[in-house]
């Protein structure tokens, strides 16, 4: 099976890269800068790395990488510095999320690829009617306008829940949504939800990244995993022991 990571030299997605080639898939990721992302990993058989930024890529040019691929996962997002939030590309998930999947729909695949996109569980699937206080409303309001990443990864969510949806000949997606995230070295127990069971804003739970690279890779991989959270948003957070 192979596998197209982007945003695979993050904290997260280098650790989704390192869990899908232990699991015997052999993985494309793009990457900014390959010469350190290939020093953490180390030589990898089975990894084949784009040295670019991936809205730097032609259409053609993803349209080609996700032909080769039976599955997607984004672990994009933006560098926690003044540069990172408020300069550009100021839409780096959603333009990616668009331009992927549509790729993908160019590229006619004989059936549906695996969109698996890395999200917050601040961003609330409003199909789902998700239960909100009004102090966290507010708070979450004032984060829309003033830090754009939070509306980029909102707007990833959406596209993929209302320009996609759950009929599509072409994509089956799903958006994992952990909660405060943490480093931790190894897999630990952790639960899944439909919905968030804590206020991300005044009583946020923590999730750790390898915990979300595990699930990630447990959606690519397993079937029955897929088959219980396709087209779904989960919420991830590490068991409290």
């Amino acid at each position: 099976m192979n596998v197209l990571v982007v945003g695979g030299s993050g904290a997260t997605g280098r650790l989704l890269v390192r869990q899908l080639l232990n699991g015997g898939l052999s993985v494309t990721a793009i990457v900014r800068s390959p010469e350190k992302f290939i020093e953490i990993l180390g030589p990898q058989e089975h990894l084949s790395v784009v040295s670019a930024a991936v809205l730097d890529l032609s259409d053609e040019e993803l349209v080609q990488y996700v032909g080769e691929c039976e599955a997607v996962a984004s672990c994009l997002g933006h560098t926690l510095s003044l540069k990172g939030v408020y300069g550009h590309p100021r839409r780096l998930v959603s333009d990616a999320t668009r331009r992927l999947c549509k790729a993908i729909t160019a590229s006619k695949p004989k059936k549906p690829v695996k969109f698996v996109l890395m999200n917050s569980t601040g961003c609330r699937n409003h199909d789902l009617a998700e239960v909100v206080s009004l102090a966290e409303s507010g708070v979450v309001g004032l984060l829309r306008w003033l830090v754009p990443p939070h509306a980029d990864n909102e707007q990833a969510a959406a596209y993929l829940r209302s320009h996609i949806g759950l009929n599509d000949a072409c994509i089956e997606w799903c958006v994992v949504r952990p909660d405060s995230l943490v480093d931790i070295d190894d897999v630990s127990k952790y639960e899944i939800h439909p919905s968030p069971i804590r206020s991300a804003i005044f009583n946020s739970g923590k999730t750790s990244r390898i915990n979300v690279a595990h699930f990630m890779a447990e959606l690519i991989t397993n079937d029955a995993v897929w088959k219980a959270w396709k087209g779904a948003t989960p919420v991830i957070y590490n068991v409290e022991e």
